[in-house]
């Protein structure tokens, strides 16, 4: 025997003196998942959401419902070519006026945080963003 494992000597034990290891043995782990971690001085880190593409979005939200007007318009046929850009532009502005005006008043969000998908991960950042926001005003961490 080596080490001072296992039996002296494995005469008159009716075994043949193999040892095997307690592989049931948790031993403490230094790293990964379940390991002891120094304590961090800061909060979590969230990534900011990036503006060109909010600023993308909304105006493809625009574009859309401009397409889908002159679609409706085109398939009624009433309106001459002219007269359907004419629509359409006048639309445009006033969706892009209500945006502008939507943006600078904008103070919650209320249920329109729950409507996002899972894919808009810069619009729910700038959710999260103004949430931590109001929260810190609430608590007085400003």
């Amino acid at each position: 025997m080596s080490s001072n494992v296992g039996l002296s000597t494995p005469r008159g034990s009716g075994t043949s003196g193999y040892v095997q290891r307690n592989l049931s043995l948790l031993r403490p782990r230094d790293t990964g998942y379940g390991a002891p971690y120094p304590p961090t001085s800061s909060g979590p880190k969230h990534r900011k959401p990036d503006q060109q593409i909010l600023k993308h979005d909304r105006a493809r939200e625009v574009e859309v419902r401009v397409i889908e007007l002159r679609d409706t318009l085109e398939d009624e046929g009433k309106l001459g070519e002219e007269e359907i850009d004419e629509e359409c532009d006048k639309l445009r502005a006033k969706l892009l006026e209500e945006q502008e005006n939507g943006a600078k008043g904008k103070t919650g969000e209320g249920a329109g945080a729950r409507k996002m998908k899972g894919y808009q991960v810069h619009e729910m950042a700038e959710a999260k963003e103004r949430e931590t926001e109001r929260l810190r005003k609430a608590l007085g961490l400003i």
